[in-house]
C-alpha cells in the first residue's frame, strides 16, 4: 500500500468511528432526526432481541421516540469496537463492518435503574454523503431488571 492509501485508510475508519458514536449520541439524546440521517436510504435496524422491532430506520426511529420515553435517563457506552473495511486488493473498498460491544445504563420514569448489555453489528456503506448505517443488530445478551422495551 502506499502511504496515500494508508491515510484514505486511516481517515475511513476515523470516520466510521465517529458514525457509530453519533448513533449512541443520537439514540441518547433522543434526536430522531439525527438517527435517520445515519443511515443510507435503504438502511434497516434490527431491536428484535431486545424486545423491539425490526425494519427501514425511518420506522425504526418512530418506535424508538416512543420506546425510549419510558427512559429519560439513557446513555450507550459502546466498546472493544472490532472494525473490517471492504479490501479490494491493498485498497479500500466501500463497505465496512464493525462490531462493537455495549453497556447500556437507563433510568425508567419510576426511578428504578435498567441496565442491559450485549453487542450491535454494524454494517456500514460509503454513499455520496459519505459514510452510513446499512444495517444496525442489536444483540442483548443481559439484562437487569427484566422489562422489556416494547411493554408500555
Amino acid at each position: 500500500m502506499t502511504q496515500r492509501v494508508d491515510l484514505a485508510t486511516v481517515m475511513d475508519r476515523l470516520t466510521i468511528d465517529e458514525l457509530v458514536t453519533s448513533y449512541a449520541i443520537a439514540v441518547d439524546d433522543g434526536d430522531w432526526s439525527a438517527y435517520r440521517a445515519l443511515f443510507a436510504p435503504d438502511g434497516r435496524a434490527d431491536y428484535r432481541s431486545s424486545g423491539g422491532i425490526e425494519g427501514p430506520a425511518a420506522e425504526v426511529a418512530d418506535w424508538l421516540a416512543e420506546a425510549m420515553r419510558l427512559f429519560p435517563v439513557r446513555q450507550h457506552l459502546i466498546v472493544n469496537r472490532r472494525l473490517s473495511i471492504q479490501d479490494l486488493g491493498g485498497y479500500p473498498g466501500d463497505r465496512a463492518d464493525v462490531q462493537a460491544d455495549y453497556v447500556n445504563p437507563m433510568r425508567l420514569e419510576s426511578g428504578e435503574d435498567f441496565v442491559s448489555g450485549g453487542r450491535y453489528a454494524f454494517s456500514v456503506l460509503r454513499t455520496d454523503l459519505g459514510w452510513r448505517l446499512r444495517a444496525v443488530v442489536i444483540q442483548e445478551k443481559w439484562r437487569r431488571p427484566g422489562a422489556v422495551l416494547g411493554e408500555a
